[in-house]
């Protein structure tokens, strides 16, 4: 049962509130803590990226219900009633700004990674995070697995240009490792941002990071594909990252039996790139 919150507290998570709206952050997430009240998402760094995937519970991001006596809690986004995804989108990346929030500028990154595609998409895949080369150029998905990227919306009778391509995080982690929890929480709210201004149909969650932080799955690969889900009204669908497939030629064909799924469900056959 909900109860009434104390008025100091109140005041105090307005101002909590009003910092972050004034960082361009308008979505906020809930930690899970075990029984203890302990974080749980500790890894074993002995684990590949894949595996220590596996290991993070990153929880859904979940915008804070509207206070009927307080507007602060309903504020409207910039791009609030912006009918152009293309102007939501650049309102968007500008609200975005040079980016210091989490420690990622500190860490060598060269650039913001923000978005590249097509603004009306039916079809929108979300990463991980940019790379070595994806930071340098400023794009996403442009190195060894951008081109495997490629060849996959190739063959599914689409174009790169027909799709629009985004990461959780928008900074190349240092050493390409996992993004971090608070860098997930901190930057993700940027792309429901952008899956908010794009509406596409469907979304691909590219690996468990991806799938994970937008689905707060705790589960396996194996567990999260082959099955849609409702993301805020858009069927969403996982397969395994690009970079994974580099690593694990053998998985593609199970990575092409869930690309066919979202053929089936967009209407593509193969063949029909425009």
């Amino acid at each position: 049962m909900s109860r009434a919150l104390d008025p100091s507290l109140r005041r105090q998570l307005a101002d909590r509130i009003r910092f972050y709206r004034e960082l361009g952050i308008y979505e906020f997430y809930r930690r899970p803590v075990d029984s203890r009240g302990a974080d749980n998402t500790a890894r074993d760094p002995s684990l590949d990226e894949e595996e220590a995937s596996s290991m993070i519970s990153p929880t859904i991001p979940r915008a804070r219900a509207a206070d009927p006596e307080d507007d602060l809690f309903s504020a409207p986004k910039p791009e609030a009633g912006v009918s152009d995804p293309a102007r939501a989108l650049a309102i968007i990346r500008e609200d975005l700004g040079a980016c210091t929030r989490c420690r990622l500028h500190k860490q060598g990154r060269q650039q913001i990674v923000f978005g590249v595609g097509n603004p009306k998409a039916d079809l929108m895949f979300v990463g991980e995070a940019p790379g070595a080369d994806e930071d340098e150029q400023g794009e996403p998905f442009v190195g060894r697995a951008g081109q495997l990227l490629n060849n996959m919306i190739k063959a599914m009778g689409i174009r790169r240009e027909d799709v629009y391509i985004a990461n959780i995080i928008k900074c190349r982690p240092p050493g390409n490792r996992v993004p971090e929890r608070d860098e997930c929480e901190t930057c993700s709210p940027f792309l429901l941002r952008q899956i908010a201004a794009i509406q596409p149909k469907v979304i691909v969650a590219l690996g468990a990071v991806a799938a994970k932080t937008l689905l707060a799955i705790n589960a396996p690969m194996a567990e999260l594909r082959g099955r849609w889900y409702d993301f805020r009204g858009i069927k969403l669908a996982v397969t395994y990252h690009p970079a994974f497939l580099l690593r694990d030629p053998r998985q593609k064909k199970e990575a092409w039996k869930d690309l066919q799924r979202v053929m089936q469900e967009l209407g593509l056959t193969v063949g029909a790139a425009r």
